[in-house]
């Protein structure tokens, strides 16, 4: 049996409609905080579990039969996501999971200025020690957050940023899909997946390359523009964004800028069996925003 969290969510919730067009819906349970938001996949055959990773006591009977588990990295970049992670895993354990599967993100390091990839480092370190057989899907950073950083590019012609590197954007989509063909491999007994595996888009554009391809594409000249790191911010904070939600995007600029987002990799490709969304298609196709 596969057991999937945080499938009332965009990525594992996703994954979850690709595991229905490979998997029967009767070898899948989805485990949420609220089951009724699960309702969608209840009337698919899915069976639906109440568990809440702040309420340890309710993972273990959740994860009980699981082959294999596939949880969700906390979205509250403000949690304690190490404490939820290692809460879950531990339930992992005593529930007798076959193997975890954990949604984490390209560049995890104890070094990165980034905070949720210093959460993804240490998680693993947690699923090494947890003696179970795991398999971290290290996510690209997810591309619809690219539109939101470029900021409005379309009425004034410039992205202005804080700092500058290479960034393998990566649709969410495309990662959803990629962990559902793992999980289905990993069913039909394929070896090779453990650890952490690297799921990217094949290039890895800095904000001046996305500037360039925005030109080329649209006809007008876009062109990307360094700001102070503190002019940003107040720039950010005046147009009515919270300061901590502010300075969270700049640690992605400063990540981006020491290169922990640099990494491309084939494998999801080869897993798709196709070239995935690039950059681009983030920010100029809607289905993908």
């Amino acid at each position: 049996m596969i057991v999937i969290t945080g499938a009332t969510g965009a990525l594992n919730g996703a994954t979850t409609e690709h595991l229905l067009t490979r998997l029967p819906a009767e070898e899948l349970l989805v485990v949420a905080r609220e089951p009724a938001r699960a309702e969608r996949f209840a009337r698919r055959g899915v069976a639906v579990r109440h568990g809440d990773h702040a309420e340890p006591d309710t993972l273990v009977p959740a994860f009980a039969g699981a082959d294999q588990l596939l949880l969700v990295s906390s979205s509250d970049p403000f949690a304690d996501a190490v404490a939820l992670h290692t809460a879950a895993v531990d339930a992992a354990v005593r529930a007798g999971v076959g193997r975890v599967l954990h949604t984490s993100h390209q560049g995890a390091s104890p070094r990165t200025p980034f905070g949720p990839g210093r959460d993804h480092a240490a998680t693993e370190v947690v699923l090494e020690r947890s003696g179970l057989p795991w398999t971290s899907l290290r996510n690209g950073f997810h591309a619809h957050s690219l539109a939101r950083l470029a900021g409005d590019w379309r009425s004034t012609g410039s992205i202005a940023v804080p700092a500058d590197g290479p960034v393998s954007w990566t649709a969410r989509e495309d990662a959803a899909e990629a962990a559902a063909v793992v999980i289905a491999r990993l069913a039909a007994g394929e070896t090779g997946l453990d650890g952490p595996l690297t799921l990217t888009a094949d290039e890895a554009p800095t904000f001046a390359d996305v500037a360039a391809l925005l030109s080329r594409a649209g006809g007008r000249h876009v062109e990307r523009v360094l700001v102070e790191p503190e002019e940003w911010l107040a720039a950010q904070v005046r147009a009515g964004r919270p300061e901590a939600v502010a300075r969270f995007a700049l640690a992605v600029f400063r990540a981006a800028a020491e290169g922990f987002f640099a990494q491309t990799s084939p494998l999801l490709a080869d897993l798709l069996t196709r070239r995935p969304a690039t950059a681009l298609d983030a920010l100029t196709t809607p289905r993908l925003h």
